[in-house]
């Protein structure tokens, strides 16, 4: 009897190993591609503490140490050109936070749409956006709102202007164009995760309160909200985290002359420096700066998280 529930139990335990060894396979190729994608790239580092010269390759570049992270910080033209930069990207990272909110409003709204076949029409024309490339996006701007796009044409024709108005040729009002298309394109992407939520509340709660007598508007308010915040919570530390994280192809194709100045986020400003300057291991000093920043600004949200909620994000 002892040898039956010994060799069962030697059995149970080869069979969950084998399990373990199963799911460890079926990760494996999403293991490798991040290690490819997301580690091995940083080998590059190594540049930033080169003068690397693309023709001479990194052993007939000079070894120059930390004199890139020094002219970062001690030449008066750079620290004031950083210091444009970080303004940039810190308004646009403000502005993309305190709007956070927008998607888990509008599927709130979704959600309460009874007929059936307008919501699927509103979800798909508000998802998209998001499969749309910034090109593309930009060229829709661009025949929309150019000195001889539809939007200025149509005002001179109605007598309204007389002098085309410069949309985008311009630096005013250039962090709100770019949240403006941000959720624009972002917005029915964003309101899927909060659907999900949604689906997943006890429909017993919304029964409860319809017998006490509350409306539409009270089970959004006290039922359908609060039972969303906690996955929102989670969305917005994360963005917190990716504080410095803008992207890179928003503000390169709607970049030019006129609105650099304000437009020139962090992850611009390295392509710019990096590729388009060719200083290279400038470019990665300024990159890996951000990155460790960044990888700071995740594990202080972190520890928010479980001062806040008492569970880690990561």
């Amino acid at each position: 009897m002892q040898k039956n529930i010994i060799g069962s139990t030697k059995t149970s335990i080869s069979t969950k190993k084998d399990k373990g060894f199963r799911y460890f396979l079926l990760i494996l190729p999403f293991l490798l591609l991040t290690f490819a994608f997301a580690y091995f790239p940083l080998h590059g580092w190594i540049y930033s503490f080169w003068d690397y010269r693309p023709a001479l390759g990194l052993a007939g570049s000079n070894f120059v140490g930390l004199n890139w992270f020094v002219m970062l910080f001690g030449n008066p033209a750079q620290v004031q050109e950083l210091r444009r930069v970080m303004t940039n990207t810190f308004a646009m990272s403000f502005l993309t936070l305190g709007t956070s909110m927008l998607p888990m409003f509008v599927a709130i709204l979704l959600n309460e749409i009874r007929f059936t076949r307008f919501k699927k029409y509103v979800q798909v024309l508000t998802t998209l956006p998001n499969f749309i490339s910034w090109i593309l996006v930009y060229s829709m701007a661009f025949m929309l709102f150019s000195t001889t796009g539809m939007v200025n044409t149509l005002l001179q024709d109605l007598d309204l202007i007389t002098t085309p108005i410069r949309f985008l040729d311009t630096h005013r009002f250039t962090w709100l164009q770019m949240l403006g298309w941000g959720i624009w394109k972002g917005l029915g992407w964003g309101c899927i995760i909060y659907l999900a939520a949604i689906a997943g509340i006890d429909q017993e709660l919304y029964e409860a309160a319809r017998v006490d007598g509350a409306n539409r508007f009270h089970l959004m308010r006290h039922i359908t909200f609060p039972s969303l915040l906690p996955t929102y919570l989670v969305l917005f530390l994360l963005a917190t985290a990716g504080f410095l994280n803008n992207g890179l192809e928003q503000f390169f194709v709607f970049q030019n002359a006129f609105n650099r100045a304000n437009i020139e986020v962090l992850d611009l400003y390295i392509y710019n420096v990096g590729i388009a300057s060719g200083n290279l291991s400038l470019g990665t000093a300024v990159s890996m700066l951000k990155s460790i920043v960044s990888v700071v600004l995740l594990f202080t949200v972190n520890f928010i998280s479980k001062k806040i909620r008492g569970e880690s994000i990561i």
